[in-house]
């Protein structure tokens, strides 16, 4: 080996123990880099109109979407925490109310003026021999149960909440210095990478449309499942509509409970009131019509973007989200996505077929 060689090879073997051990230093952090870069591209085109806006000043305009952003998310959360822990709070103390006035002696009469409810409890109560007493004590101890169960988990709950919010800080640090510096770092990641011009630009352009129609198809899908949850709460005449609308929209990319955590508890107030056929015709609607078009229509409209087969789109999205969790349903399209990119370079690069020498076909004598 030549002394150059060895220099290289020393100098290659640093530079990747180097990246290993800055690997294993930032993986902590991994996951609210890839929030705050995915936030980034999504919203860098309303940071360009936001500086110029604001007369060229970019770190003015970094610092004021980040406060929006943090706004945006905080504001509902905040709110949200504090009625469940409110709520949570005196859980005991309402069933006691509940009781003391006459609650549960009235509940079996309830239960029983329900369509198809009515004689399943009545054949559990005969069954049982359940009395009011005994219903009142097992309620009461219930009760008990789920507020020494909430005091118990309160400080895993705070531990989980503070992990929470420091992983939500860093990444709006993150993002400011992406939404201030990002153009240059990617400029400076892309004149490094050892590769062909056209190759480099080819998997920037990959990235940038996956992202983007990862992002659409989870947006448009999300609408179209809330739309659809909306039409039928307005024709079941469902309090609040347009409220529940929206909260569906919210809730709809969530990859487990989804849509399912508004329309569920919808059918069960359906129950209560009755008729019957209302609460059964939503349950029907949710899991036939809403929640069975997601499975379909978001790997569609991602599928149209990046031209990547369905089939493959579905087990990246569900793989995504098995390794990954909720930042899988972009990472899990992203690395197909960059898989089918790299292939076609390979091909287009190592695997072409060189044209061989024309061959003149041999005229038979005397023909």
């Amino acid at each position: 080996m030549t002394r150059p060689q060895l220099f290289t090879a020393a100098f290659f073997t640093l530079l990747l123990v180097l990246l290993y051990q800055i690997a294993l230093m930032f993986k902590p952090f991994l996951f609210p880099v890839l929030w705050a870069g995915l936030l980034a591209h999504t919203t860098f085109p309303l940071y360009e109109r936001m500086t110029r806006l604001l007369g060229g000043r970019p770190v003015l305009s970094a610092a004021v979407l980040t406060f929006s952003i943090f706004a945006l998310v905080l504001i509902p959360i905040s709110s949200l925490a504090a009625l469940l822990v409110r709520e949570a709070g005196t859980v005991e103390q309402t069933v006691r109310e509940w009781i003391a006035g006459g609650g549960l002696q009235r509940l079996p009469e309830q239960l029983r003026t329900l369509p198809l409810i009515g004689g399943i409890f009545d054949q559990v109560v005969s069954a049982s021999g359940a009395q009011t007493g005994s219903m009142e004590q097992g309620l009461m101890a219930g009760a008990t149960f789920v507020s020494q169960f909430l005091l118990n988990q309160a400080g895993d709950l705070i531990k989980d909440a503070f992990l929470l919010a420091t992983d939500f800080v860093l990444m709006l640090f993150v993002l400011f210095f992406l939404f201030k510096d990002g153009r240059q770092w990617l400029a400076a990641l892309r004149d490094i990478i050892p590769m062909e011009l056209s190759h480099k630009d080819k998997i920037l352009t990959r990235i940038d449309q996956t992202v983007r129609a990862v992002v659409k198809g989870m947006f448009l899908t999300a609408i179209v499942q809330g739309l659809l949850a909306g039409a039928a709460y307005a024709m079941l005449s469902v309090p609040f509509p347009a409220v529940l609308t929206a909260l569906t929209v919210v809730l709809a990319p969530l990859p487990f409970g989804g849509t399912a955590l508004v329309w569920g508890p919808v059918c069960l107030y359906l129950l209560w009131v009755g008729p019957l056929w209302k609460s059964l015709a939503l349950l029907a609607w949710g899991v036939g019509v809403v929640s069975t078009v997601d499975h379909f229509l978001r790997p569609w409209l991602i599928g149209q973007e990046v031209q990547i087969p369905v089939v493959l789109l579905v087990f990246s999205v569900l793989g995504g989200l098995a390794l990954y969790g909720l930042i899988g349903l972009f990472v899990g399209p992203l690395l197909v996505s960059l898989l089918v990119t790299a292939l076609q370079i390979y091909r287009e690069e190592y695997h072409a077929v060189p044209a061989g020498p024309v061959q003149t076909p041999v005229t038979p004598a005397g023909s």
